[in-house]
């Protein structure tokens, strides 16, 4: 059975100024999302589903249905700010989505095969397709998640702080606990994240997540459970967010799973800031011109 991959394209990019994953990037215009579904076809993936706005639905369809046709089964789940709120909280008042945890289990009725899950404004590199589509469709039990952590030092702006899944690894490759930060940045040749105005040095070689996740579909009745308690506990905190963390982290503390961690070497780039744009068109179209991908992908 093949695995199927989600896309997280629900964000709002507010540092971003736009639809930072609907933008052209690559050298014919392509998204970034098109170079994940260009690897994820060739890795052995058989199904895509989006994960959007409802506002954002049309768009989304309009640039990818006539690429996928024929070529993979594709979905979009919308990821609304009322979807599995418990119905007695009643109309939750806030603007941004729920977060990245809570956009997965929007798609938990367009999934019925072990599965992937990636941010739309990361390029992750096909090794990483490889090698979590190899795991989804060889592994068979159906705790064992897994991720791919990339070092830390590679996944840096030059523009401005970062949100990063820092990582903690026991000896048997598996995750002992991962910790989102939304403050790193580099100073003086040193990586630091800021809480509560301290800073904690990071070693540049820290495995950190990507929001590259691979789960069995055990993984949705679990996040369920826990996405209704935290909205009943943050439903009058219009900023706070149920990340895919969140989840991994109950899994593991309660023993209810294990996740594997893959770690990579390549070089992830992505887009955070306006800023950034130009440093991933030129990296683009290196890849282009080393053979790494076609002149045109579609």
């Amino acid at each position: 059975m093949k695995p199927t991959l989600l896309i997280l394209a629900a964000g709002i990019g507010s540092r971003y100024g736009g639809i930072k994953q609907l933008d052209q990037f690559g050298p014919n215009g392509e998204t970034i999302i098109d170079y994940s579904l260009y690897d994820a076809i060739r890795s052995g993936f058989g199904k895509v589903v989006f994960i959007v706005r409802q506002e954002i639905k049309d768009s989304a369809e309009a640039i990818f249905a006539p690429k996928l046709q024929g070529k993979i089964e594709y979905d979009f789940a919308i990821q609304g700010i009322q979807s599995y709120v418990p119905a007695d909280l009643g109309k939750v008042e806030r603007v941004k989505p729920w977060g990245t945890g809570h956009a997965t289990l929007c798609a938990w009725e367009q999934t019925k095969t072990p599965f992937a899950v990636i941010n739309a404004d990361d390029f992750y590199g096909r090794e990483a397709f490889a090698t979590m589509s190899d795991f989804l469709q060889t592994d068979t039990n159906e705790n064992q998640h897994a991720m791919i952590g990339y070092e830390l030092k590679r996944t840096l702006s030059e523009n401005g702080t970062v949100s990063r899944g820092i990582c903690v690894e026991r000896a048997d490759h598996n995750l002992e606990s991962v910790v989102e930060r939304t403050k790193i940045f580099e100073d003086g040749g040193k990586i630091y994240f800021e809480e509560d105005g301290t800073r904690t040095e990071l070693a540049p070689e820290t495995p950190v997540s990507m929001n590259f996740w691979g789960f069995k579909p055990s993984m949705f009745p679990i996040t369920k459970d826990l996405f209704e308690t935290y909205a009943r506990e943050n439903i009058n905190t219009p900023k706070a967010e149920f990340y895919i963390p969140t989840v991994m982290t109950h899994i593991i503390k309660g023993g209810l799973g294990d996740c594997r961690v893959f770690r990579s070497s390549s070089d992830w780039f992505g887009v955070t800031y306006p800023e950034d744009k130009p440093a991933v068109q030129a990296a683009l179209s290196a890849l282009h011109e080393e053979g790494s991908y076609p002149e045109k992908l579609w």
